[in-house]
């Protein structure tokens, strides 16, 4: 089996947990995903089978989109109802105007910082393990993007909202912070990923589904690389190109079949006869390598 599934995860479950069952299921150990979510977090996640390993790194790239609930008046160890609560703050002085203007306010460029219960490495140790230990360290903020925060019901002290959001940002520290700004706090009690990328979650599978399923059910399921990588520019090369790059050597613009108006840098998935053959970054400045006008970043084996 070779390709990405689109999985639907369960609550209670950590990312890691459903990619013991898919080896278990598929028959492999090649399996890894894309994008964790959280054990209590609930949707859409990205799992690669066999060759389909080798796209992963591409499929983290896109915004992401989530239903959460969050409830005001108190901060837990975790952002999220999972921790333990550490700071109890009165709700009695929120009405829906401010939370509205504070949740508008949202919107945009932020420098948010990572949790400590969080899988970000500082000196190459994840932060989540430092925290188990009682230990905490200052970690730097990064800068993640909100493109929308949308109420979708606000019954003080709860918040149901829809977030789509930059890869990289925690929505349990947009609660968090939601909280501080409205002097109060806030955490997370129910999150779900509802699109990553281009994925959406009514494309995905049940791990139940999955479990019943035979193989060639399931195969049916598999993305193959030009699939998985939908959300790429792609283009065509020439015959004389598709050789020449099954010896690592990148093409030259005037061997690609299609016009190029790509820009400097900008990654392009590379096609031959609908089969994805490699993911590049158009380069034609670059001054370090002189052959062809891309950098390969991956030559696919083969692909659909």
């Amino acid at each position: 089996m070779n390709g990405v599934l689109i999985v639907d995860k369960p609550a209670g479950m950590t990312s890691h947990d459903v990619v013991r069952r898919l080896r278990r299921i598929c028959g492999t150990r090649r399996v890894g995903h894309s994008g964790t979510l959280d054990p209590m977090a609930t949707g859409l996640l990205l799992v690669a089978v066999g060759e389909g390993t080798r796209v992963i790194q591409f499929l983290v790239e896109g915004d992401k989109t989530y239903c959460a609930t969050m409830r005001f008046g108190e901060e837990t160890t975790t952002q999220d109802a999972e921790g333990e609560v550490t700071r109890r703050c009165p709700v009695d002085h929120l009405h829906e105007e401010s939370v509205r203007q504070a949740c508008q306010d949202l919107v945009g460029q932020l420098e948010q910082v990572p949790p400590m219960y969080s899988a970000v490495k500082v000196g190459g140790i994840p932060l989540h393990r430092l925290a188990r230990q009682g230990i905490e360290i200052e970690r730097r903020s990064r800068t993640v993007h909100v493109r929308r925060f949308d109420i979708k019901k606000l019954a003080l002290p709860e918040l149901v909202f829809e977030v789509e959001c930059s890869k990289g940002t925690y929505v349990r520290t947009l609660c968090h912070d939601l909280g501080r700004r409205l002097e109060s706090a806030g955490h997370l009690t129910a999150l779900r990923r509802t699109r990553s990328g281009k994925f959406d979650i009514d494309e995905a599978v049940t791990l139940d589904w999955l479990e019943a399923a035979s193989r060639e059910q399931i195969g049916e399921r598999l993305l193959g690389t030009a699939s998985a990588l939908r959300g790429y520019p792609r283009c065509e090369v020439s015959d004389q190109a598709a050789v020449r790059l099954g010896y690592g050597i990148p093409p030259e613009k005037d061997l690609l079949v299609d016009r190029v108006d790509f820009a400097e840098g900008q990654r392009v998935l590379l096609l031959y006869r609908g089969q994805a053959l490699a993911m590049a970054r158009f380069s034609p400045a670059r001054a370090q390598e002189k052959r062809g006008d891309f950098e390969l970043l991956r030559v696919f084996s083969g692909g659909k």
